[in-house]
């Protein structure tokens, strides 16, 4: 596999993630949004992750954005708030690379790095995300179950696949942040 250069994300890479998950939300099914934020929102939703101490990266090739990467809270409630929930989203142009392993081995690595413990997939559409499925699995994810008929788009009923990963320590010890 060809070394994918990865890095923090930044502002002046708004405008390319923005156009990247635009595509995503417009023709895909990954993302259960139906209209796709400005750079605005983009931006707002970077600030809040970096804020608060969580992994927001990119790859970048050839001078080109070619996807990113970032772990969110899983859910708002604390007792949660040792669990991830991981996006990766790559350029149309760009996959079929290795560059989703690429950062998601990242993410994962800045996330163990954080004290976090475990890291959940949200992955929509079970009939035409297998390619998400099987780089979670290939990751040492786990499948721990599938929402049925939970999203609407595109004229169809979607599915969520939840996958499950340890970080670190796991569940084995109870969870301490550097």
């Amino acid at each position: 596999m060809t070394l994918v250069p990865i890095r923090p994300a930044t502002a002046s890479d708004i405008p390319a993630i923005a156009g990247i998950y635009a595509h995503a939300v417009i023709h895909g099914t990954a993302s259960f949004e139906i209209e796709p934020p400005d750079e605005a929102e983009m931006m707002r939703r970077m600030r809040q992750l970096l804020d608060n101490d969580f992994p927001y990266i990119v790859a970048q090739i050839d001078g080109a954005l070619a996807g990113y990467a970032y772990a969110g809270p899983y859910r708002a409630r604390p007792a949660y708030r040792w669990t991830l929930e991981d996006s990766v989203y790559i350029a149309p142009h760009m996959q079929h690379r290795g560059i989703g392993r690429a950062l998601l081995d990242r993410l994962i690595a800045d996330s163990q790095a954080r004290g976090f413990r475990q890291m959940i997939a949200v992955i929509g559409d079970s009939t035409l995300q297998t390619p998400s499925v099987a780089l979670h699995a290939a990751a040492g994810f786990r499948l721990v179950g599938t929402l049925e008929n939970v999203g609407f788009k595109h004229g169809r009923w979607l599915d969520s696949v939840l996958m499950q990963r340890p970080l670190g320590d796991g569940a084995t010890t109870n969870p301490q942040r550097n």
